[in-house]
């Protein structure tokens, strides 16, 4: 099968596209920066620029299946430009994509989007699945509502349309969790504010399986792309800790020293979003790390 990634080269993207070659898939991806663009056999990049909408439509020969991760990281400070930035890059993305596929022959049947759990409210105490209609009231709760009606145009062409709902993603490389390990080495970590707020995490192996997954089963309709164990704040900084074999002594870190800090953007610190991964397990998805203690032993040891 010949897959079209866009955000291929991001945390996510490069796990998925070596879960894809390594199955023997071949991967054409989508780039802005036109000095990533290379050409092998069975992995090849196009020129795209969403604000310009201007896109290689050779991207799109033999695709039968789009995974869409490009969005501009949440996790830099938002100040009102880079919020637009956050924002468009999702829409005008999605919008590249839904137009092309409107005016050129194409083999597509599927398209897989990155959504994100940041669409539920903040709750410290209910479970959400994935026909919770309540969105957040909050700036993430708007990008990811905008991202996902943008989404749901492509079903007008008669594709199969999927969402995955992405938790906080532990990885090696980066990502949240070498974030929340810095200060833990060093003996300076603390949880945030009550500590009470859940956090839905997911092993960066097991979302891009699930991606995998919802493509070769032309799963639609919305997942979520979390473990089936969210776990407070407090006992992911204390796991952590364990995992480095550090102290914690600290006291948490109250939410308005970090509004000082981060401004707007603490708001992915002290929100609380303990989300089910029961529909996946419903259909047979097979976690490997469902478990944070094994997780975090994979990526940190």
């Amino acid at each position: 099968m010949t897959i079209l990634v866009t955000g291929a080269t991001g945390l996510v993207g490069q796990e998925l596209v070596g879960l894809l070659l390594q199955n023997g898939h071949t991967v054409h991806y989508l780039s802005t920066s036109k000095n990533k663009l290379v050409c092998n056999a069975n992995y090849k990049g196009f020129y795209w620029n969403p604000k310009a909408a201007e896109i290689d439509v050779a991207a799109f020969n033999d695709v039968e299946t789009i995974v869409h991760l490009a969005g501009a990281n949440v996790a830099q400070r938002w100040t009102q430009v880079y919020k637009d930035e956050i924002i468009q890059s999702r829409v005008l993305s999605t919008q590249l994509l839904y137009k092309t596929l409107q005016q050129i022959s194409h083999n597509v049947t599927q398209i897989v989007s990155a959504s994100a759990v940041g669409i539920y409210p903040n709750s410290l105490d209910t479970i959400y699945h994935e026909t919770d209609l309540d969105i957040a009231e909050s700036f993430l709760g708007n990008v990811v509502k905008q991202w996902e009606n943008e989404v749901s145009l492509f079903e007008k062409l008669e594709l199969v349309v999927t969402k995955i709902r992405i938790g906080i993603v532990l990885a090696k490389n980066g990502g949240a969790l070498q974030e929340m390990a810095k200060p833990i080495r060093l003996g300076l970590g603390a949880a945030f504010g009550s500590g009470k707020q859940y956090q839905s995490w997911i092993h960066i192996h097991d979302l891009a399986a699930i991606f995998y997954f919802v493509m070769q089963h032309k799963l639609a309709g919305v997942y979520n792309g979390v473990s089936p164990y969210p776990v407070t704040n407090e006992d992911l900084t204390k796991a952590i800790a364990k995992t480095l074999e550090k102290p914690l002594f600290l006291p948490n870190v109250p939410q308005f020293v970090m509004k000082l800090v981060l401004g707007e953007m603490q708001e992915i610190l002290f929100s609380s979003q303990n989300v089910s991964s029961r529909k996946l397990l419903d259909e047979n998805f097979q976690f490997k790390y469902a478990s944070l203690d094994k997780a975090l032993f994979a990526l940190l040891k």
